[in-house]
């Protein structure tokens, strides 16, 4: 281990002196590689000169992401077309508007930007950052009915994404929307529809680009905006309230 580590730096170490310091220009004439695997094997022979320079990072680490924010009824991940975490993630979205002034008739988050599961039991503010680890903001905006509809076919083409609980959604199995509902309302093309996301999807990504059509935008740019914060201060809140967080699979999106 110790070995591979010093030869891992003696190459970086070379690579960034030649871009630095000649003006010739390389081409890759070959590439090898062999696959190191990072397992329990190593946990057998701890390399203690590198557990004793990482020791006073891990505890400042451990310092910061240790602290619990809330607890879990169950084990949650995100999967397609609903889940128990994208369920909760999404209703996250919507429960953020009061804190806002805002009152969003559902909301939409990706299945991508979640990044790991949650287990039941305490939640860690590490937890959260596996979750959400990315700098995406909350972000508000009004959509046409009639664009609505266009951003359920795109959900559907991508075979679900995480909705809020106000959505029925049916889509085929060639992934085609055959049905959708808001609050048991089938949505109106000419009226207009609040939802909350994030800023990444607002930008029209991940196969949503309808959502660069909404307008009335509020864009939180503050930190303490990200998602991640977010989701800490609904499991702080229920915790203070003794409340532990769960979330069901109830037919958001179902396939026929």
């Amino acid at each position: 281990m110790k070995r591979y580590i010093r030869n891992l730096l003696l190459v970086s170490a070379i690579a960034v002196g030649s871009a630095s310091c000649s003006s010739r220009h390389y081409a890759v004439q070959s590439v090898d590689y062999q696959r190191v695997t990072f397992d329990s094997l190593f946990d057998a022979t701890p390399d203690v000169e590198t557990a004793a320079f990482l020791a006073p990072f891990k505890l400042k680490v451990d310092s910061i992401m240790s602290p619990v924010v809330g607890q879990l009824a169950c084990d949650m991940l995100a999967d397609r077309p609903e889940s128990k975490l994208s369920n909760l993630i999404a209703d996250i979205l919507v429960w953020a508007g009061k804190g806002f002034d805002e009152q969003p008739v559902f909301s939409v988050c990706n299945m991508g930007g979640i990044r790991a599961s949650l287990s039941k039991g305490d939640v860690t503010i590490g937890n959260v950052n596996e979750v959400a680890p990315f700098e995406n903001k909350l972000c508000f905006m009004t959509l046409k009915g009639s664009h609505v509809i266009i951003l359920f076919e795109q959900i559907a083409a991508r075979g679900g994404e995480g909705v809020s609980h106000s959505v029925r959604a049916v889509i085929s199995k060639d992934k085609k929307l055959v049905s959708l509902k808001i609050n048991g309302e089938t949505i109106n093309p000419d009226a207009e529809y609040r939802i909350s996301t994030i800023d990444y999807l607002a930008e029209g990504n991940d196969g949503l680009p309808i959502l660069k059509e909404g307008f009335n935008r509020k864009m939180l740019t503050d930190k303490s905006n990200n998602l991640r914060f977010i989701i800490m201060d609904f499991f702080r809140e229920n915790m203070k309230n003794n409340r532990v967080v769960d979330s069901e699979v109830e037919g958001r999106i179902t396939v026929e």
